[in-house]
């Protein structure tokens, strides 16, 4: 017995399958990419789908037809339809090809953008930026550039519309991807505070792909040691104090109490990023200046530490009470132990100021990603004496 027939199936029912010819090459034309260009380049699923539709009807019964015909039938469609015109570009073209010594891969505006984001600019505007490049490359008629030439385009277009400052952070942090010692950045900060938000989008945008937080040390701690022998780590950091049989004036020596026998994970942590040569973010309640010694990491790692802290007290306050609607973990507990948190956040303030530890205003996870990646990449170019010519060679 012949297969059924799929309904729209154009082989199967006998229609002629359009065929796109480009570079002697001649491959057949899918509904199912063209609706994925489409929504690359901002369309809707439903008007790319039906965009797609009304493409291929168009182009039925012409068997073969050239990119270029195909590019003219997706800019009627979309222009009938009334749809932005920067999605009325052909969505087949050239493929661009970055050459490394390990061999050559597609351009991809996605990865560039994500390389983008270490000059401490938008995402929207980092996408730009490759959407321009990608322009460059276009014009040009440019099929195959290598790496380092790539990476000098992105640096002049980012000074162009951003300034030199700019510009030389996005270099200076693609030097450390492939570094001679870890890039670790450590984000402490009293509950709530936003440590572990910023930790993964920071970690997003700068490619480091080990995010890890000191809850998790102390949960495996938890499973090693027992309330009895160490009751400090089987509290929250701001009731360490009533496990340690403590009044309520001793917070911050509960506090302290637990964030020392934690830090011994982190420090295990830091160790372990050092053996492997891995740059890794960590943040934590646990993370607290003075308890770890950095200076026995000067010469094997670049570790960078900030404060993160909410300074203004009802915005601090708000956040717990937004959680409290919205999360499953028991966040009426911060609210009840407000008090004690704000302790623990201005003994962290006291702390970062005697040490001499930047302190990041966490007002807005917007603007606080955007310092921390400059915080980063600034440290980073004061501790190599970079050159910025050196880079782009």
């Amino acid at each position: 017995m012949k297969p059924q027939a799929r309904r729209g199936d154009a082989t199967s029912s006998g229609r002629e399958r359009i065929y796109i010819e480009h570079d002697s090459v001649r491959r057949p034309f899918m509904r199912g990419i063209l609706v994925h260009s489409l929504m690359a380049r901002g369309l809707a699923f439903e008007d790319a789908y039906a965009s797609a539709n009304a493409v291929r009807e168009r182009l039925r019964g012409r068997g073969s037809v050239t990119v270029e015909d195909l590019g003219r039938a997706v800019q009627e469609v979309l222009r009938e339809r009334s749809l932005p015109e920067e999605a009325a570009r052909p969505p087949v073209g050239p493929t661009i090809h970055v050459t490394t010594p390990a061999g050559a891969a597609p351009f991809s505006k996605g990865f560039l953008s994500q390389s983008l984001h270490a000059a401490a600019i938008e995402p929207n505007d980092a996408f730009d930026v490759a959407r321009d490049i990608e322009a460059q490359l276009a014009l040009r008629g440019v099929r195959d550039i290598d790496r380092h030439e790539l990476r000098r385009l992105a640096f002049h277009t980012l000074e162009r519309r951003f300034g030199p400052r700019t510009a030389e952070r996005y270099l200076i942090w693609r030097r450390f991807q492939e570094p001679d010692r870890p890039v670790i950045l450590l984000l402490g900060g009293t509950a709530g505070s936003g440590k572990t938000s910023l930790a993964l989008e920071v970690g997003h945008r700068l490619g480091i792909h080990r995010v890890l937080s000191t809850d998790a040390i102390r949960q495996i701690m938890r499973l090693m040691l027992s309330p009895e022998l160490v009751p400090a780590i089987h509290a929250s950091s701001y009731d360490a104090n009533r496990a340690l049989g403590r009044g309520e004036d001793a917070v911050i020596d509960g506090f302290l109490a637990q964030a020392s026998i934690v830090s011994v994970g982190v420090r295990a942590m830091l160790d372990r990023a050092v053996a492997e040569n891995s740059s890794q973010i960590l943040d934590g309640v646990s993370i607290v200046p003075g308890l770890v010694d950095l200076a026995a990491y000067a010469e094997s790692a670049h570790v960078i530490f900030l404060v993160v802290a909410t300074l203004d007290e009802r915005s601090f306050r708000a956040r717990f009470e937004s959680r409290a609607r919205t999360s499953h973990r028991p966040e009426h507990r911060y609210l009840e132990h407000f008090d004690a948190i704000l302790k623990i956040q201005d003994h962290f303030l006291e702390l970062a100021d005697r040490h001499d530890i930047p302190i990041v205003d966490n007002d807005s996870i917007d603007v606080s990603v955007l310092s921390i990646i400059k915080h980063v990449t600034e440290t980073l170019r004061k501790a190599g004496h970079f050159d910025v010519q050196e880079l782009l060679a």
